[in-house]
């Protein structure tokens, strides 16, 4: 990698103050430290600042590579929810993949190239560095996406989002709601049709000549699609083949789903990633799994017929749509989360219990995850805010006991 090092090394004055592409120096920053550590770090009499390789663009990296044993089981899910949809009684693994990766790279790109595209040009207008969260955001938005979603809806959900909920506010670390969330959010609330939140819509096409070929029209809802369409006590859930789908075909995540959602054991996989490297706070998730039993436990024990929802055990909860996910991959973002110790207990068990009385209570959305994510980054500063003042206020009364005590 040194003739690399060199190079950038020779290019560099073209791209400071004076050179002919000084317009572009945020781009050159940018490339050069992702590629390496930045070389210019505060001076050892600094003895506030802490020398560390770990910056944010490594800490998002770690996030993304967290995320591949769901991205990578999205690509074989999604070969083999179109596999049965074909009638298909084998399933050739690496066709499988195949398929699934031809399905998803247009969709990443996209959101990379417009997502990527729009922070390069702000940073430029600004004449500031180019930030690193959209790294996480840009693999997030097509994963909590069904993978049928067209590209042009991606790309105008990810301009939306990037524009209105990152640079809007100031770009990266401003940003008071999760920028992939609001991209799935806007898709749902602008094309219901396409987003209704509970089918999968699978290709009756191969892509690009590969792949068996379905029934036109081919849908199916998710499970929690099932259940909150149906009459009284929900029956089993089934897959595409119109097969019962068991709780183990629900852990290891062969559903219908969106891309990156369906396995929990993938999820929690990334959650000990998160864990073990100090990048996810084991506050947030153990207290978001708090909350969704707690209130399973309670829409479960009270269930009535008027919502199917309320017949789903605490422990599916998780079996079935995004909460895994979100719990671990979105209510996390240190950006959007609450910030104290006792605020992320309180933040955490708010959206586990939220999650639930949306998916319960809310016939017309199986999916509460989202939105529950949403409300507690509206409300994760006031937490935060409650916290302090109440530590402040035991302070002071402390302080006050003692100097009473004293004679």
């Amino acid at each position: 990698m040194k003739p690399l090092r060199n190079f950038l090394d020779r290019i560099k004055p073209t791209f400071q103050p004076g050179g002919r592409l000084s317009a572009f120096g945020s781009v050159y920053e940018g490339m050069e430290s992702f590629l390496y550590n930045p070389r210019t770090t505060s001076a050892p009499a600094c003895a506030v600042h802490v020398h560390d390789c770990m910056d944010s663009k490594r800490a998002m990296i770690i996030v993304v590579l967290a995320l591949m044993p769901c991205f990578f089981f999205g690509m074989y899910n999604t070969g083999y929810q179109h596999w049965l949809a074909c009638g298909a009684t084998t399933f050739p693994f690496f066709d499988l993949m195949i398929y699934g990766l031809l399905a998803i790279l247009p969709r990443v790109a996209v959101t990379y190239i417009v997502g990527l595209g729009i922070e390069f040009a702000v940073a430029q207008m600004r004449h500031e560095e180019i930030q690193e969260g959209f790294l996480v955001t840009g693999i997030l938005i097509p994963m909590i996406c069904p993978v049928e979603t067209p590209l042009w809806m991606l790309a105008v959900a990810t301009a939306f989002s990037v524009i209105f909920v990152k640079e809007v506010f100031g770009g990266t670390g401003y940003n008071i709601f999760n920028v992939a969330l609001v991209a799935r959010a806007f898709l749902f609330f602008a094309y219901p049709a396409h987003m209704s939140g509970d089918a999968v819509f699978v290709a009756s096409d191969p892509i690009f000549g590969f792949g068996p070929e379905a029934a036109d029209g081919f849908t199916c809802a998710t499970p929690l699609g099932q259940i909150a369409a149906s009459i009284g006590v929900p029956g089993a859930v089934t897959g595409i083949n119109g097969l019962a789908i068991s709780r183990w075909d629900a852990f290891i995540g062969l559903i219908p789903g969106s891309f990156g959602e369906t396995s929990l054991a993938c999820v929690i996989i990334g959650a000990i990633i998160l864990l073990l490297t100090g990048i996810g706070s084991w506050r947030i998730m153990l207290s978001v799994v708090a909350g969704t039993l707690l209130m399973g436990w309670i829409a479960n024990e009270f269930a009535v017929p008027t919502y199917p929802a309320s017949y789903i055990k605490p422990l599916d909860q998780f079996l079935y749509g995004g909460l895994a996910f979100a719990a671990v991959f979105m209510a996390t973002d240190p950006v959007t989360a609450s910030r104290t110790n006792t605020g992320k207990f309180i933040y955490g068990f708010l959206i586990g219990v939220v999650a639930v009385l949306i998916r319960t209570y809310n016939n017309g959305y199986p999916e509460g995850a989202m939105l529950a994510v949403l409300l507690m980054n509206a409300l994760a500063s006031l937490i935060d805010w409650v916290v302090v003042r109440s530590n402040i206020s035991r302070r002071k009364a402390r302080l006050k006991s003692s100097c009473a005590a004293k004679p």
